[in-house]
C-alpha cells in the first residue's frame, strides 16, 4: 500500500486496482503462452530457443516498467525499477548463455528467478492493503520463484540439466498472475456492491 493511495482516496485506489488488474492479467497470459511455445522449442539451443529465452525476462522487464510509471516516488517504485533493470540484464545474460550449454542457461535463469522472486515479494508486501487485496498470489509466486531459482542452480551443477523446468516455471508464474488479477476483480466488485 503506498502513501499516494492512502492520501488521494478511492478514485486513485480504483484506478490503481484497475491498472494492476490489466497488467497482471496480461503478464499472466503472456507467461502461459510463452510456456506453451517454449515447451515445443527447447530441445536444442538454436535460434528460436535462444530468442524465447531472451523474450521471457523482457516480458517481465516491460511489465515492471509499466508498473513503475504508474507508481508515486517511494520504496515500491524503487524496487519495481530494480526489477525492470534486473530483468533486462537477465535477458542479455540468458541470451549470451544460450550460446553455451543447458547448464549455463539454467544457472543464469535460476539466479534471475532468485532475485526477481525476492523483488516480487517486497512489492507484494507493499501492496497488502485492503484496496489492492492481500496479494497472496504474488507473495506465493515470488517466494516460489526464489526457491525454484535455488533449485535450478543446484540442477545446473548436476549431471543432466534440462530446460523442461522453465516451461513449468513460466506456467506457474502465469497462473499466479492471473489469480491475482481475478482477486483484484473480485475486490473491485465487492467494493462496488458495498458502495452501491
Amino acid at each position: 500500500m503506498t502513501a499516494h493511495t492512502l492520501t488521494t482516496g478511492a478514485p486513485t485506489a480504483n484506478g490503481e486496482r484497475s491498472s494492476l488488474l490489466r497488467l497482471y492479467l496480461s503478464r499472466g497470459v503472456l507467461a502461459v503462452v510463452w510456456a506453451a511455445v517454449f515447451a515445443g522449442a527447447h530441445d536444442r539451443l538454436d535460434g528460436p530457443a535462444i530468442t524465447l529465452l531472451v523474450v521471457y525476462p523482457l516480458i517481465d522487464a516491460v511489465s515492471s516498467l509499466i508498473d513503475h510509471r504508474a507508481l508515486p516516488d517511494g520504496s515500491e517504485r524503487r524496487v519495481t525499477a530494480f526489477n525492470a533493470a534486473l530483468s533486462t540484464l537477465a535477458a542479455l545474460a540468458v541470451g549470451i548463455a544460450g550460446f553455451g550449454s543447458f547448464a549455463t542457461v539454467l544457472s543464469v535463469f535460476g539466479a534471475w528467478a532468485v532475485l526477481s522472486g525476492a523483488a516480487q515479494v517486497l512489492v507484494g508486501l507493499r501492496r497488502r492493503g485492503p484496496e489492492l487485496g492481500k496479494q497472496w498470489p504474488m507473495l506465493i509466486a515470488g517466494g516460489l520463484s526464489f526457491v525454484v531459482g535455488v533449485f535450478y542452480n543446484i540442477q545446473a551443477a548436476g549431471d543432466a540439466p534440462s530446460l523442461d523446468v522453465l516451461s513449468v516455471y513460466a506456467t506457474g508464474g502465469g497462473v499466479f498472475f492471473v489469480a491475482q488479477a481475478a482477486l483484484l476483480a473480485w475486490k473491485a466488485r465487492q467494493l462496488r456492491t458495498r458502495t452501491a
